[in-house]
C-alpha cells in the first residue's frame, strides 16, 4: 500500500484526485498541505485526513510519501518538484499545464530529465472508460487509414490546450509531429460560468492578464499541425471552438478521428462510432467518467513506481512535447508563420503577446 499525499487543496482538482482513491486499491491517501488553514482544514474533514501541513517540505521530511499529487499554480511546481526530489519521493502527478512560458519550460524540462522522481501530468481524459475504448478502436486499425484529426475546447490553452493535445496524441500516439501554424487573439479576462461537479461557481479567466491560477494564455487560439505521416489534425480553443457540451465553458472538449473507413468522436457527454456504414453511440455522464479516469491514471502512476518497465503513458517524456506545440503556437501566431517542431522557444513569451494583442 503506498503512502499518497496532496500539495495545494484550493479551487483546483485536488478533491477529484481525492475522491478517487474511492476505487484505488493499491495506495492511501494519507497527507496533504496548503497556504490555507481554513481550506486545509476543510479538506482534511471532507476526506478524513489527519496529517495537515502548511509546509509541504516539512510533510515530505516527516511523512516521507510514495505519490505526491502537485495541485499548486504553474509558477511554483519547480520548487516542489526540487523538493520532493530531495526528498525521495518517488512519483509526482502534476496538474496541467505544465508550465507557463519558454523559461519556466525549460527549467521544469531540464529537472524532470536530470532527475529520480518519476513525473507525469495529470490528464486523466486519457484515462476515461469510454475514450479508452475509442482510442482502442483507433489503435487496432478500424478506422483504416488515418486521414484527420479535429479537436477543441471551450477554455483558453493554458486551462484546457494541453488535454486538447493530449487528445491528438492519444488516438494518433505513433505519429511525430513535424511543424505548426496557429493563430491567436484576445488578452483581456472573462467571466465564465463553470461546471464542477453539477455546481456551477462563477470563474474569471485571465487569459493573459493575472489571475491566482496563473494560466496564462491567448482566449482563442487555432492551429494546423502537421504529422510525419501526412496525417493533421485542427485544434480550437476558446471561443472559436465548437460548442459540442452543456451550458458551462469547461464542457466542450471533444476529439474527433477521421479515417478510411469512417470516424469514431468522443465529447465530455457522448461518444459516436462509424465504421464501414455501420454507426454506434450514445451518451455518459462525465463526472461519472472522470472518478474512474482519475483513479486509473492514479494506479498507473503507482504501477510505474513498482516497475520501472511500467512507464506512464504520460510520464513527462511524452507529455512535454505537447506543451512544446502550444509554445510553437504562441510563437507563429506572433510571427505569421509555419514554425517548425520541436521549437526552441522564444524567451518572454507572455508579455510578448500581451503587448501584440492588447
Amino acid at each position: 500500500m503506498y503512502k499518497c499525499a496532496i500539495v495545494g487543496v484550493g479551487p483546483n482538482r485536488s478533491r477529484e484526485h481525492a475522491d478517487a482513491y474511492k476505487h484505488i486499491k493499491s495506495g492511501k491517501l494519507a497527507c496533504a498541505s496548503a497556504r490555507s488553514a481554513d481550506r486545509l482544514q476543510a479538506f482534511g474533514e471532507q476526506f478524513g485526513i489527519n496529517s495537515l501541513y502548511k509546509d509541504y517540505r516539512e510533510m515530505f521530511a516527516r511523512e516521507k510519501p510514495d505519490l505526491v499529487h502537485l495541485n499548486t499554480p504553474p509558477n511554483i511546481r519547480l520548487e516542489v518538484l526540487e523538493a520532493a526530489e530531495s526528498a525521495g519521493v518517488s512519483a509526482v502527478i502534476m496538474e496541467k499545464p505544465l508550465a507557463i512560458q519558454g523559461e519556466d519550460y525549460l527549467a521544469i524540462k531540464e529537472f524532470c530529465q536530470g532527475g529520480k522522481v518519476k513525473v507525469a501530468i495529470n490528464h486523466q481524459l486519457h484515462f476515461h472508460p469510454r475514450r479508452f475504448e475509442l482510442q482502442k478502436i483507433v489503435e487496432d486499425g478500424n478506422l483504416g487509414e488515418m486521414r484527420f484529426i479535429t479537436a477543441g475546447c471551450g477554455m483558453n490553452l493554458a486551462f484546457q490546450g494541453t488535454h486538447t493535445l493530449q487528445a491528438i496524441g492519444a488516438f494518433h500516439p505513433k505519429g511525430k509531429p513535424q511543424r505548426v501554424f496557429g493563430q491567436i487573439s484576445g488578452a483581456g479576462s472573462e467571466t465564465h460560468r463553470v461546471d464542477v461537479c453539477g455546481t456551477f461557481p462563477t470563474m474569471v479567466v485571465g487569459n493573459l492578464e493575472d489571475t491566482p491560477q496563473k494560466h496564462f494564455a491567448p482566449g482563442c487560439a487555432q492551429a494546423i499541425i502537421d504529422f510525419d505521416d501526412g496525417v493533421q489534425a485542427l485544434l480550437q480553443s476558446g471561443e472559436i471552438a465548437p460548442k459540442v457540451g452543456r451550458e458551462a465553458i469547461n464542457t466542450h472538449k471533444y476529439v474527433t478521428v477521421y479515417g478510411s473507413k469512417g470516424h469514431v468522436r468522443w465529447t465530455m457527454w457522448s461518444w459516436e462510432v462509424l465504421v464501414d456504414g455501420k454507426s454506434q453511440g450514445g451518451t455518459h455522464e462525465y463526472w461519472d467518467e472522470d472518478i474512474l479516469g482519475q483513479a486509473r491514471m492514479t494506479e498507473a502512476m503507482l504501477d510505474w513506481i513498482g516497475d520501472d518497465r511500467a512507464v506512464h503513458p504520460l510520464c513527462f517524456d511524452r507529455a512535454h512535447l505537447d506543451f512544446n506545440i502550444i509554445l510553437a503556437i504562441y510563437m507563429s501566431g506572433l510571427q505569421n508563420r509555419m514554425v517548425d517542431l520541436p521549437v526552441e522557444p522564444e524567451l518572454n513569451l507572455i508579455n510578448k503577446m500581451r503587448a501584440a494583442l492588447s
